[in-house]
């Protein structure tokens, strides 16, 4: 059965720093961060090659959060830093086979971790 759980979601003040984690029961070829923020679509944040290590990041979040990857535990980490307010949303961790940042290319998701960044 395929899974995938998130952690590390919580309450920041803007500036701050937080750690997302997804675990995964396989292994994918590419494994993606996505978000919503309330009465938004969901949009792609990071995705990283599980064996090339290919990286990809939506523009607002270039140079302040880094994905990486540990395959020996078949874990992907979203590391975010400087969080801004709009940060706040539910994230997700999802996985498949193409790399891209559009959430209709993944076909396994976890069930959100929520992350709010106050002023």
């Amino acid at each position: 059965q395929v899974q995938l759980v998130e952690s590390g979601g919580g309450l920041v003040q803007a500036g701050g720093s937080l750690r997302l984690s997804c675990s995964l029961s396989l292994r994918f070829r590419v494994v993606g961060w996505f978000r919503q923020a309330p009465g938004k679509e969901r949009e792609g944040v990071a995705y990283i090659g599980v064996v090339n290590t290919e990286t990809r990041y939506k523009d607002s979040v270039k140079g302040r959060f880094t994905i990486s990857r540990e395959n020996r535990r078949e874990m992907v980490y979203l590391q975010m830093d400087s969080l801004q307010p709009e940060d706040t949303a539910v994230y997700y961790c999802a996985a498949g086979p193409t790399f891209s940042l559009d959430p209709d290319a993944y076909q396994y998701w976890g069930q959100g971790t929520q992350v709010t960044v106050t002023q």
